[in-house]
């Protein structure tokens, strides 16, 4: 194996100058980092991580909990965190909690020590849980979370504005009675989403029905919506996959969307272009959350003692065929119509 050493007598210099150079030290000249550079990859070098970490206190690997792993907002998510670490020569290690408060607890516990900082999307993380669980020399950014103040830096998705941007839109259509399929009633995204929604409705009738995030919890209200005796005119799932699950029910009971029932989900996950009809829905680059997060997260690193930032991303409507209105320009969130008074709303089922 070719040591550090083999390094150095090859390229004319102390051990400590390759250590520095291959460091990004500035205190060695460019000419110095290049020659090294070319001998360490001449030799196939490959720096001990182990050894590494000792001098630099740095792992060079940051880890992201999240409460799931499946699906494509989860892979998505990862996608851009991993680019975005990978730009910073940066490991990525990745856990999931299984919406289990233990396996959070678990997965926090053991991945201190190991990483440098940690992105966390957890419906279980409070202030009390992180006391319990994460060591407050540990840098960190909460997605997605309900957790705010002065100790914890934070990236959220505008979920109220994006959910009563699309009721706005399903109302500007014509609709006036309106489903909405809920998340987990855990969720803090589900929670924003249902909190928008009903505040953009009240001039509507309105039902809410009983979801949690997956394709099989909209596949069953699909199928409530086709044996009920009265339809709703249109149904705004709190995420694609619920509202792809729910398309699939309408359209084997031979029911037309958006004809005989309109469709708009959230999340703007890549499959929903390209269902039939295509999914209108709430745009999140979802990417960007996770790239934008993994930023946060440097920027903690580099300087801990630096106030945490609090930030939240845009959310676009795209409108698409499933909502009677073929692909056009994204809608800005803050173009709403004047408010219309209360008519009733219906509650979970």
């Amino acid at each position: 194996m070719v040591t550090i050493k083999d390094v150095a007598r090859e390229a004319g210099v102390s051990v400590a100058t390759v250590s520095r150079a291959l460091n990004g030290s500035a205190s060695v000249t460019a000419q110095t980092r290049r020659r090294i550079a070319g001998v360490a990859a001449r030799l196939r070098y490959v720096p001990h991580g182990a050894a590494r970490s000792l001098v630099t206190r740095r792992t060079q690997t940051v880890g992201a909990l999240l409460p799931d792993l499946f699906g494509e907002f989860f892979s998505e998510l990862i996608r851009g965190v991993d680019v975005a670490a990978r730009a910073r020569g940066l490991q990525l290690l990745v856990s999931s909690s299984h919406g289990d408060a233990f396996e959070a607890a678990t997965a926090l516990r053991a991945m201190q020590g190991r990483v440098d900082g940690l992105l966390i999307m957890s419906p279980h993380v409070d202030a009390g849980f992180l006391r319990e669980h994460l060591a407050p020399s540990v840098p960190a950014v909460l997605m997605n979370t309900s957790v705010s103040g002065k100790h914890y830096a934070t990236l959220n998705i505008d979920n109220y504005g994006g959910a009563h941007a699309m009721t706005r839109h399903l109302l500007d259509r014509g609709y006036r009675d309106i489903a909405f399929i809920t998340g987990p009633a855990d969720n803090f995204d589900a929670a924003e989403r249902l909190r928008g929604f009903r505040a953009a409705a009240k001039s509507a009738r309105t039902q809410l029905l009983r979801g949690d995030f997956s394709e099989e919890s909209g596949y069953r209200v699909g199928k409530q919506l086709v044996a009920a005796k009265q339809r709703p005119q249109a149904v705004f799932a709190a995420n694609d996959m619920m509202a792809i699950g729910c398309l699939f029910a309408l359209i084997e009971a031979g029911l037309r969307v958006p004809q005989d029932i309109a469709l708009a989900g959230f999340d703007d996950i890549p499959i929903a272009r390209y269902v039939n009809p295509p999914l209108t829905t709430v745009r999140v680059s979802i990417a960007a959350l996770g790239q934008g997060a993994l930023e946060q997260l440097v920027a903690r690193i580099d300087a801990p003692d630096a106030p945490p930032r609090a930030r939240t991303l845009d959310c676009e409507i795209v409108s698409r065929a499933s909502s009677g209105l073929a692909a056009g320009p994204y809608q800005s969130l803050h173009q709403r119509p004047k408010s219309r008074k209360h008519h009733s709303s219906g509650e979970i089922s």
